[in-house]
């Protein structure tokens, strides 16, 4: 899908107009020498906390219109992940790497107790990983359209050629936006969403313009299934009904979870619901949220 320049906001429906008009208080940590970007929305003061950690080659800016509607009463937090968006890039990237940072952003000063991580597609991993490795900070992990399958979709991308290799610079900016485009692709995601996510994408560079995410990410092999078995905390897989985990994948991952975990499907979403279905994933994540807050976790 092309992004042409009349897809602007101005197009968007009112709730998605107030969401990304509202503003995020942006800070940055410094984790095993990497600085890396965090954006804040909601009451320093909150009781409750969200993480959302985005998927592969994306960044913060693709929860501006979630991030406002998960509540009034919460502190939400998107960061982007070394090597996205505005954080520093790394020699070598790893998915502990990355689990240090969510749990350093779990870990900040004035953070909430027990924050609920909501991971998609890759940073559905990254956020499994976290709760394994620090059970103590996070209080449950909501998964989005992250399958059990050797590579991600943008690892599969960058292996055959298709995304991600070397950065293009381009002498116009429009042309960049132009070009932007999801992987995998989707057929109906909605255009104003998709020029607000494009424009965050993208940084100015010597010649023109360039995407931010650092390509050399890449390469690296998901982690086993068995991973699941090591996790300890309440969680929610949601599966978008066009997307990447197929009901056979959600049961299989529902059982290596100890048959515990809801398999929520996302009703005519991609595998990124952000950008077609956003306000079903709203509503589900405001229910998983509101559920979890008045209710205790069912062991193994």
């Amino acid at each position: 899908m092309d992004i042409q320049a009349e897809s602007t906001a101005a197009d968007a429906p009112e709730w998605y107009r107030k969401a990304i008009a509202e503003d995020a208080d942006t800070t940055g940590l410094t984790v095993d020498g990497t600085r890396v970007t965090v954006r804040s929305w909601g009451p320093v003061d909150a009781d409750a906390a969200v993480v959302l950690v985005h998927g592969g080659s994306a960044h913060s800016h693709w929860w501006d219109h979630i991030a406002p509607m998960l509540g009034d009463d919460r502190r939400v937090v998107a960061l982007d992940l070394s090597g996205h968006g505005d954080s520093d890039r790394r020699s070598a990237y790893s998915l502990d790497a990355w689990s240090e940072e969510v749990a350093a952003v779990c870990a900040m000063p004035g953070m909430p107790a027990d924050p609920i991580l909501v991971g998609h597609s890759m940073g559905g991993w990254v956020t499994l990983n976290c709760t394994i490795k620090h059970r103590d900070l996070v209080g449950g992990v909501v998964v989005i359209d992250s399958p059990i399958r050797e590579l991600s979709p943008e690892e599969e991308a960058a292996a055959d050629n298709r995304a991600f290799g070397p950065l293009k610079v381009y002498a116009d900016r429009e042309a960049a936006l132009a070009r932007f485009h999801p992987v995998p692709h989707q057929e109906h995601s909605l255009p104003y969403v998709l020029r607000h996510i494009a424009e965050k994408s993208l940084r100015e560079v010597p010649g023109g313009w360039s995407w931010k995410f650092d390509p050399t990410m890449f390469g690296r092999k998901m982690p086993r299934p068995e991973l699941l078995e090591r996790v300890d905390v309440r969680v929610a897989l949601f599966r978008a009904e066009n997307g990447l985990v197929t009901p056979e994948i959600g049961d299989h991952m529902y059982t290596m979870l100890g048959r515990r975990a809801p398999v929520i499907e996302l009703p005519l979403a991609g595998h990124h619901p952000m950008l077609d279905q956003p306000l079903p994933l709203i509503v589900a994540l405001r229910t998983i949220l509101a559920d979890w807050e008045h209710s205790y976790p069912l062991g193994r």
